[in-house]
C-alpha cells in the first residue's frame, strides 16, 4: 500500500464517520479546535493529518486509533505481537512516517509507535501539540527534538520524556536515514495545533 493511499484511506474513515455521526464539517472542526479550511483537507486527503489529530478525531468520535489507521477494531485483550514491518503504517508529513506497535490491543493506555525519518523529504517539519507525556528512544541515527524554542540532539541509545502540550517535533540529521521509538501516554485529548512550517536545517 502506497503512502498516498493510506492517506486518502484515512481520510475516507475521517468522512465516514462524521457522515455517521451526522455531523456537519464545520461542527466538526469547531468541536476539534482546528479551522473548518484545515478540517476539509484532512477529509479530502490533500493534507496529512498530524498523530495529535488523529487522536483527538478518534476520541471526538468515540472510536480507537486503529479504526481510523486500518479500518478495523482492535480485538485482542492480553498481549498484541507486531513482526517486523507488518504494523500499519501513515506518513504524517513529508519524510515522517509512523507504524503502530500496537494497533490490535483493545483500551490501550499509552500508543507505541516505531518513526522512520527520511533525510530527503523531511526538511521542514511543522509543530504539534497533543496531551498526555511523550518518550522518545532514538534507535538509529541522530534526530533534533524542537522543544518550543529549544532544540536537543539525540543520537541512538539517547532517549527524552516530555510535555506534548509543548510545540514539538523531529527530524533526521546528518543526511542519514533515522528511526526512533515514541511511547505517547493517552489523556484527554486536546485540539490539534499545527504551527507555521519550521526551516529546520539552518
Amino acid at each position: 500500500m502506497s503512502q498516498n493511499n493510506s492517506r486518502q484511506e484515512v481520510a475516507s474513515r475521517i468522512r465516514e464517520l462524521r457522515e455517521s455521526a451526522e455531523a456537519s464539517s464545520a461542527e466538526t472542526a469547531a468541536q476539534l479546535g482546528v479551522s473548518l479550511e484545515l478540517y476539509q483537507s484532512y477529509e479530502d486527503g490533500t493534507h496529512d493529518v498530524p498523530i495529535s489529530a488523529l487522536y483527538s478525531i478518534a476520541g471526538f468520535f468515540g472510536v480507537d486509533l486503529t479504526d481510523l489507521l486500518t479500518g478495523k477494531s482492535p480485538n485482542l485483550q492480553q498481549f498484541c505481537v507486531v513482526r517486523q514491518g507488518k504494523g500499519p503504517e501513515i506518513e504524517r508529513y513529508p519524510g515522517y512516517r509512523f507504524q503502530s506497535l500496537a494497533f490490535d490491543f483493545q483500551n490501550r493506555l499509552f500508543e507505541p509507535l516505531l518513526v522512520t525519518l527520511d533525510p530527503e523529504r523531511n526538511a521542514e517539519i511543522s509543530l504539534v501539540t497533543h496531551g498526555g507525556q511523550e518518550f522518545n528512544l532514538v534507535l538509529q541515527g541522530k534526530i533534533r527534538v524542537l522543544l518550543g524554542n529549544q532544540a536537543v540532539e539525540l543520537e541512538a541509545g539517547d532517549s527524552i520524556y516530555f510535555d506534548p502540550g509543548i510545540p514539538h517535533g523531529q527530524f533526521a540529521l546528518d543526511n542519514a536515514t533515522a528511526s526512533f521509538l515514541t511511547v505517547i501516554l493517552h489523556d484527554a485529548p486536546c485540539a490539534p495545533e499545527l504551527e507555521q512550517a519550521s526551516d529546520t536545517r539552518k
